[in-house]
């Protein structure tokens, strides 16, 4: 199965360059007022032309309404939508309705109790997104830079298609294959120089422990 990378709160030409340049599959824009990687729908159409035919650009919202997300969609037209927020099984299906476009939902782990809630979304979200909880005070429910216990992840059925998101970075990735074996990953703050700064060289570092760490698991 191919891994797909997905590097997240991309919000200048450079960082964009940066990811599709080490061969990111998915690239994402956040729309949320208090993130640092916030970006508007008219920046986010501007930088997503240059993946287009490239990597998937995912646009990521939080509780967004439809008037939102609409504005979302007619100014960046993504390939697909990201819901990081409190969304219900019902609400999922309605975004996928309304848009015609693939729905990853993401939902927040920290002890295995978590991970239930993910049944419910099987078959209405295209695939799952699993990130760590957010710390006491943090205003973000992601881009927090924090890990959670991985090993969580073997109570999935064997064919559970999701992205492992949380604390990424060039230094943990390899652990983060070989407990969890997801089919994709997702990284932002494990490539930044400061919030929202993304380092094309950190980017850089990030898909070679990727391609040591498979190279090391196909010996």
């Amino acid at each position: 199965m191919r891994l797909d990378i997905k590097i997240c709160g991309l919000k200048t030409p450079d960082a964009l360059a940066a990811a599709l340049d080490a061969g990111a599959s998915h690239v994402g824009f956040i729309f949320f007022a208090r993130s640092p990687r916030h970006v508007t729908p008219e920046q986010a159409g501007r930088l997503r032309a240059a993946a287009r035919g490239r990597a998937r650009a995912v646009a990521v919202t939080v509780d967004a309404d439809d008037a939102a997300l609409d504005a979302i969609v007619r100014q960046m037209a993504p390939d697909m939508l990201q819901l990081h927020g409190r969304e219900t099984p019902e609400r999922v299906a309605a975004v996928r309705a309304r848009y015609g476009l693939p729905v990853m939902k993401a939902l927040a782990v920290r002890e295995a109790a978590d991970l239930e809630r993910a049944a419910a979304y099987r078959g209405v979200a295209e695939r799952m997104l699993f990130d760590a909880k957010a710390p006491a005070g943090s205003a973000l429910p992601g881009g927090n830079g924090v890990a959670f216990d991985w090993s969580l992840l073997a109570a999935l059925p064997p064919d559970a298609d999701y992205l492992l998101s949380g604390g990424l970075d060039a230094a943990n990735v390899a652990e983060a294959l070989a407990t969890a074996r997801p089919s994709g990953l997702d990284v932002s703050s494990g490539v930044e120089r400061a919030p929202g700064d993304k380092d094309p060289a950190l980017i850089g570092r990030f898909f070679e422990a990727v391609r040591e760490a498979a190279a090391r698991s196909a010996a």
